[in-house]
């Protein structure tokens, strides 16, 4: 074989083994891509969720850990982006106060966020006031009020919120004698409507559709199926201010309490 032959070949041979490898490379890749892809699971009898539906949504895809335990702050904010595209500054001050429901200094466990009055509250769009029953599970009587909201179209909109919020509001007034009602319920309240409106907000129609939104209350789950697809641009306290204008105009909420039980520990309100 002549030289120039032999290095042909040699080079032939170089270049189908690279192939080769890099083939391996890909296919090992698009395993653990497939393995670490933010499918769906539901929680399992061992698994903890939160009175919150978007942290539960969460786990169950996978952007915090599906056990629902030993979450950090850090591991909110993080999934929050990966899976809402919803900024850290939208929910800052929740998942730090977040961290008084346990005793574990820098991590809680989803389940420990049903503590009453921390950032759990009354008159919620889908649990139970916690002087009423369960206020950690979905509920379907509470969410049937957001569930029929806004008849005779299949969207929802700052409007419909409003009037949710001030219904769920008037419900908890007149069938709970120890109802917490004050600003910071009520900017709780109007943060979490402002993000459901925000993070299935269609931006070729500018609402938001009604089966998205039910899917993540009802399912905790995100609505891929059908048709839903992350935000494009982040979700920040400042893009949110419009919606929520029209939510507060639309409650039309009056404070029943001017100070609310200061809770600073699972055991422990002043």
């Amino acid at each position: 074989m002549r030289l120039e032959q032999f290095i042909l070949a040699w080079l032939d041979s170089m270049a189908l083994s690279i192939l080769s490898g890099f083939l391996i490379a890909l296919s090992i890749s698009q395993c653990v891509s497939s393995s670490d892809s933010h499918e769906w699971i539901a929680p399992t009898a061992s698994d903890v969720r939160s009175p919150c539906p978007g942290l539960n949504t969460l786990a169950n895809h996978g952007y915090l850990h599906r056990s629902g335990m030993n979450i950090t702050i850090t591991d909110m904010l993080d999934a929050a982006v990966a899976g809402f595209n919803v900024g850290p500054d939208s929910i800052i001050q929740a998942a730090k106060f977040g961290l008084l429901a346990g005793d574990a200094p820098t991590t809680l466990n989803l389940d420990t966020l049903q503590l009453h009055n921390l950032i759990e509250h009354d008159a919620s769009i889908s649990r139970n006031d916690f002087a009423l029953g369960d206020n950690l599970h979905f509920n379907e009587t509470v969410f049937s009020t957001l569930a029929n909201a806004n008849p005779g179209v299949d969207f929802y909109n700052g409007t419909s919120a409003g009037q949710v919020m001030q219904a769920r509001l008037a419900d908890s007034l007149a069938r709970n004698v120890n109802v917490t009602n004050t600003r910071k319920e009520f900017a709780l309240r109007m943060r979490e409507s402002a993000l459901y409106l925000s993070i299935f907000n269609d931006t070729r129609t500018g609402v938001t559709p009604k089966n998205f939104v039910q899917i993540f209350f009802r399912e905790e789950r995100l609505p891929i199926a059908e048709g839903w697809t992350r935000p494009e641009t982040t979700i920040t306290a400042e893009t949110m201010v419009p919606v929520e204008r029209i939510i507060e105009i639309t409650a039309m909420w009056t404070a029943t309490q001017q100070c609310e039980p200061l809770v600073i520990g699972p055991t422990i309100t002043l």
